[in-house]
């Protein structure tokens, strides 16, 4: 039986990964940055947008999904989806208890 197996193999190149290296980096210091502003209970959010583009930038370059098969790159993204549907019940649950959680703590209110 003769059955053709691809064998192609993708090579990134330097200047590419250099490239999403520097957009990491850029993600870094904007997470650093966007830390140091006080924006209430949108932190958590703005956090959370800068880590999944990061991640995005890591799973698709140098986990090599974007020139991977499409299945593998529709099981990251439910993976994905479910994660931010998780982290997104949760935080939704502890904002009705949080307020008892800390005497005295108000969401939002800078201290």
């Amino acid at each position: 039986m003769n059955q053709h197996v691809s064998t192609e193999v993708h090579v990134s190149s330097v200047k590419q990964l250099v490239v999403v290296w520097i957009g990491l980096m850029f993600g870094t210091w904007l997470t650093v940055t966007a830390s140091n502003i006080d924006l209430g209970s949108l932190n958590i959010w703005i956090g959370l947008a800068i880590a999944t583009g990061k991640a995005l930038l890591v799973g698709l370059y140098f986990m090599h999904l974007r020139w991977d098969k499409p299945f593998n790159a529709f099981v990251f993204a439910v993976a994905f989806l479910l994660l931010f549907l998780f982290i997104g019940f949760t935080l939704m649950d502890s904002a009705h208890y949080q307020v008892n959680v800390i005497p005295g703590y108000s969401p939002g209110m800078g201290g």
